[in-house]
């Protein structure tokens, strides 16, 4: 049973957990013929239907954005503009994608009663291919971000290696990389010795840049990075994005036009949800299909397709079981560490969602895929690479519950705090604008960042891991990822152009300072 209230106040609180199907027939609701093996959403199928089934939703989420025009339902002959990159984390999901794919795209051609299997228009059956050149199977590997976890790299390599296909091309990534100036020369990144240096000032919400440290080991730096972060809930959405931005670099450099993901139904409504509880509401439409472009121009858009997006995580679980795949298992501590992350939360909520109410869980893709951003885009994100929504940084303030240290409020008229005196106002309004960045301070990351990212790096609580920290390393001084550093590094350039600009400043004065200033124009009292 579920509940919606509290069933010690309420009778009717409890909630009736729906029958898994009806009852009253247990044969496949597709061929008519078998008995059922399965359970999907309520429906009976038998196993030979199942395959076909799992098949038709993968091939019809993928197949209509193969093409350089996107042709909805398939009219013509598939041929993608680049090359694939799969990514592969050894879940229960990516490796159901990696069979499907290998199946469907790039198996040998079948014959059956001197036919063609599929008919000649199956991807598998083209003599040119699909994609140009060699698919790469990209894993990115974490245990560097928990200590004791061990290396999947070379079980993954075996999994791969079991197709026997030479057309996939094992990458290894780690998620030290993000942090490797090698890795970043090698995927074409380009940084210069002044972004090299750039490091985080991550003591107040305005994330100055400033020069860090002497440059830190791959994993030293990573681990600095994650330990500064406020929360629990940052530290692992960030690892997401910096597994995410680590696949979608290395697939700009392949030249690749697809990135395949590994994401489920049931996963996706956890993104989905998680991510808007994190506030990227606005990031909602990149969160199921995205389009994304180098920056700067360093290659072809790559799009980013969640194939699996219509087949839940029980789906792909059976399909493993029924291939006799073997799961190698995404690290416990990605998702099981974290226990009071939003992320976390999210999904136990999900699981249990699905187990109890199946059909629930499409609903909320479904709903949130119909989500469209009222207002335009300001820009790229730099940490996470999305679009940033306009005027974001100035609704943050308006709302924000802020010290009267920053009693800017007096100079625009609004009505002070009842408390304090005139006089008290100015002396703070001068202390705050004395505090505002001159044209000389070092420029502040946040304009750079999207809502989401910057609530990520600035929250605070009192389960964050900043007290994890490693002597000798403070929160002045924190490491950035390279593709940070580098469009941080132009936006400096461009802020040393305007350091001619004159700023005009308006501070609010007492009586006896206005007084003082006019002095010599009032009369003298008789």
């Amino acid at each position: 049973m579920s509940a919606c209230d509290n069933p010690n106040v309420e009778k009717d609180a409890l909630m009736q957990r729906r029958q898994k199907f009806d009852g009253k027939t247990k044969i496949c609701v597709r061929c008519k013929e078998n008995t059922g093996n399965v359970v999907i959403r309520y429906s009976v199928y038998c196993k030979s239907c199942f395959f076909p089934l799992v098949q038709t939703r993968f091939r019809k989420s993928l197949e209509p954005s193969i093409n350089p025009v996107p042709d909805g339902p398939r009219k013509k002959a598939l041929k993608a503009a680049g090359s694939l990159v799969i990514g592969l984390s050894g879940g229960t999901s990516s490796t159901a994608m990696l069979d499907l794919v290998a199946k469907s795209y790039f198996a040998p051609k079948a014959e059956s009663d001197g036919k063609l299997k599929g008919g000649k228009d199956h991807p598998r059956n083209s003599d040119k291919g699909v994609w140009k050149g060699k698919a790469g199977v990209c894993y990115v590997e974490v245990c560097g971000a928990f200590p004791g976890e061990r290396d999947r790299t070379d079980e993954i390599r075996s999994v791969v290696g079991s197709y026997s296909n030479p057309n996939f091309e094992f990458i290894p990534l780690r998620l030290e990389d993000s942090f490797d100036s090698n890795w970043w020369k090698e995927v074409g990144g380009d940084l210069s010795s002044s972004a090299a240096a750039l490091g985080l000032d991550m003591t107040d919400e305005d994330l100055r840049l400033v020069n860090s440290s002497p440059e830190l080991a791959p994993l030293q730096a990573l681990r600095t990075y994650l330990t500064s972060l406020p929360t629990q809930t940052a530290f692992y959405s960030v690892i997401q994005t910096l597994i995410r931005l680590l696949l979608l670099h290395t697939s700009a450099s392949r030249h690749a036009s697809h990135l395949l993901l590994g994401t489920s139904l049931t996963s996706l409504s956890v993104n989905l949800i998680s991510g808007i509880a994190q506030g990227s509401g606005y990031q909602v439409p990149e969160e199921a299909k995205e389009e994304w472009r180098p920056r700067p121009d360093r290659g072809m858009p790559v799009r980013v397709i969640r194939p699996l997006r219509d087949v839940g995580m029980k789906e792909c679980a059976i399909w493993d079981w029924w291939c006799n795949l073997k799961i190698v298992g995404e690290p416990r501590s990605l998702y099981g560490g974290g226990k009071n992350s939003i992320g976390a939360l999210t999904r136990d909520f999900i699981f249990g969602l699905e187990s109890d109410y199946p059909a629930t869980v499409s609903t909320v893709a479904r709903t949130c895929a119909k989500l469209v951003p009222k207002e335009g885009s300001d820009g790229i994100c730099a940490l996470c690479e999305r679009p940033a929504q306009q005027g974001v940084q100035a609704w943050k303030a308006r709302i924000s519950i802020r010290s009267y240290q920053e009693a800017r409020s007096s100079v625009s008229g609004n009505t002070r705090p009842p408390h304090l005196t005139e006089e008290e106002i100015v002396n703070l309004t001068k202390a705050s604008l004395e505090a505002e960045p001159t044209p000389d301070s070092p420029i502040s990351l946040t304009p750079l960042l999207c809502y989401a990212c910057h609530t990520s790096l600035t929250s605070r609580s009192s389960r964050g891991t900043a007290a994890l920290l490693a002597n000798g390393q403070a929160l002045n001084q924190v490491p950035l990822p390279l593709w940070v550093r580098s469009t941080a590094d132009a936006a400096i350039s461009a802020h040393v152009h305007e350091k001619e600009i004159s700023v005009t400043r308006t501070i609010k004065m007492s009586r006896d300072e206005m007084e003082k200033e006019i002095s010599a124009f009032l009369l003298p009292e008789e």
